[in-house]
């Protein structure tokens, strides 16, 4: 549902900056936000140490220094004068009541393992806490904090700018779901109004004049319109309803240049699809389920469906992570269980039919919110002639409704998931989403092997060096094929007449702040 009555076509609205999104899974809590459509929006509300700009590069941002002589022990200096948006000074416990509340285990935030770097982490992320604060945290004074980390790590200072590590007012702890409703932060934008987020509908933002960081807004405000459809949202887009649309639909990527001239938008984007199974799926675990995973992997054309039905604007996936990123690498042992060959597929499939024969039939779970129908069901019907089995697409109305069945592991079946990078490195695609103690491991991989050489590729004294672990790691996750890589991205959007600018960032968002009317 496409809500017209939202557009920015006159009146008191005009200056507004309409932009596409969606229904928030959760309430905009940093710590408990790991969805895009919910993510877009708390990255506005709050201001962290770091910030990332349109190409990926990190910026202090709240940070007046961060100090390391061995990139495991910290001393950060916040900058004076900062202040939430109701008027409250953001401190250095601000930030270390944050990350506390994130880490600890009975707060079951889904960010959680972000902070797993951090000493005593294991003491209060346990179900039953042998602490209720992580000894490696300690406030100096109103401006100074200090962070002990249990190794080295290549990407502590980098990550930063990342959602689960921005501050939290006062307010916050006293009903933290309540203010997930009408957060209070202090990034460049802040809710219009008590009630700005009116659910399945829209969230209205509007620049906080509190903020004093690198990312003022150069619009006088945001509407995140939330739309059922992409076909309806670039309606919208094309009679001036909508002024920014991040996801061109399939309907539309041979015509949308032309429809939209220099307005059409192009860019190689950190994003990825894949196709999760979780292990209670029945025949996806143990020996039987990794044959069927390697199979349905091999059964899949993905040069021919990123041909029809993506038009070129999506890439056959290589990796786990996306090849964007720094240190990618397209030939990693493996990684031919990516490409199609169904003699290859079919083999694995009878060898799994041997330890126990397949029954039913493989169903491909996905939002029908998100344009996604046609690459599943032409992912479906690949499975289907090269295995000779019955395989279906299976929508879900919503992208909320899909993640809350992952997320409590009730879904059954396999599920079609994204990621879009949160900061510009493989190391956060990977620990973010396949670490053994992650909330955002969709497909609950646990192997203590991939964690040690994860671990190792953070604590690595070079780039280049971690890069080779994290080359060994993903090989390690094509032995035990985790799940099914997809595509990486060639974003396409666009955006309507009345935007003077507006430029995709390298995530595949658009750099919000510098939208222009």
């Amino acid at each position: 549902m496409g809500l017209s009555a939202c557009s920015s076509s006159g009146g008191a609205d005009s200056d507004i900056v309409t932009v596409n999104g969606g229904e928030p899974q959760n309430p905009l809590v940093p710590t408990n936000t790991n969805e895009n459509y919910g993510g877009r929006v708390v990255d506005r509300l709050y201001a962290g140490l770091k910030y990332y700009d349109g190409n990926g590069n990190s910026h202090n941002e709240l940070a007046q220094s961060i100090e390391s002589s061995d990139r495991k022990n910290y001393k950060i200096t916040i900058k004076p004068d900062w202040k939430f948006s109701d008027g409250s000074s953001v401190t250095a416990k601000s930030f270390v009541d944050a990350w506390n509340y994130g880490a600890l285990g009975t707060n079951a935030q889904l960010q959680s393992y972000v902070f797993q770097g951090i000493v005593g982490f294991d003491d209060v992320n346990s179900k039953t806490p042998t602490a209720q604060t992580m000894s490696g945290l300690k406030v100096v004074d109103d401006k100074t904090f200090t962070v002990a980390l249990k190794q080295p790590s290549i990407d502590f200072e980098t990550s930063l700018g990342y959602a689960p590590f921005y501050p939290l007012p006062d307010a916050a702890f006293k009903d933290m779901k309540a203010f997930g409703e009408n957060p209070i932060g202090n990034g460049p934008y802040k809710f219009a109004r008590t009630g700005a987020w009116e659910h399945n509908v829209k969230i209205d933002l509007v620049p906080n004049p509190e903020y004093k960081g690198g990312r003022a807004p150069k619009n006088k405000g945001l509407r995140f319109v939330m739309y059922q459809s992409f076909d309806t949202a670039y309606a919208d887009l094309q009679a001036g309803n909508l002024d920014a649309l991040d996801n061109i639909p399939d309907s539309a990527l041979t015509t949308y240049k032309k429809d939209l001239g220099d307005r059409a938008i192009t860019k190689p984007t950190a994003q990825n699809q894949h196709i999760g199974i979780q292990q209670n799926a029945p025949h996806f675990g143990g020996p039987e389920g990794l044959l069927r995973r390697k199979a349905i992997s091999m059964a899949i054309d993905r040069d021919l469906i990123c041909d029809k039905i993506w038009k070129g604007t999506k890439l056959p996936a290589r990796d786990f992570t996306a090849s964007t990123l720094p240190g990618f690498d397209a030939n990693l042992p493996g990684s031919e269980y990516l490409k199609y060959n169904a003699a290859e597929a079919k083999k694995l499939w009878a060898e799994a039919d041997a330890i126990a024969p397949w029954s039913g039939r493989f169903e491909i779970a996905y939002n029908s919110d998100g344009g996604h129908q046609p690459w599943i069901e032409a992912t479906a019907n690949s499975i289907k002639n090269t295995l000779g089995i019955d395989a279906i697409a299976t929508p879900y109305p919503t992208f909320k409704t899909i993640r809350d069945k992952v997320n409590t592991r009730t879904i059954g079946t396999a599920f079609r998931y994204g990621w879009q990078g949160d900061y510009p490195t493989m190391l956060q695609f990977l620990t973010s989403q396949y670490f053994s103690f992650s909330d955002t491991n969709n497909v609950d991989y646990k192997s203590p092997e991939f964690d040690a050489k994860l671990n190792a590729a953070l604590a690595a004294p070079t780039e280049q060096e971690s890069w080779k672990l994290v080359g060994q790691a993903q090989t390690l996750m094509f032995k035990d094929m985790v799940d099914i890589p997809m595509f990486d991205y060639i974003a396409s959007a666009g955006r309507s007449e009345k935007v003077k600018k507006a430029e995709l960032a390298w995530s595949g968002l658009f750099d919000f702040e510098n939208i222009e009317k």
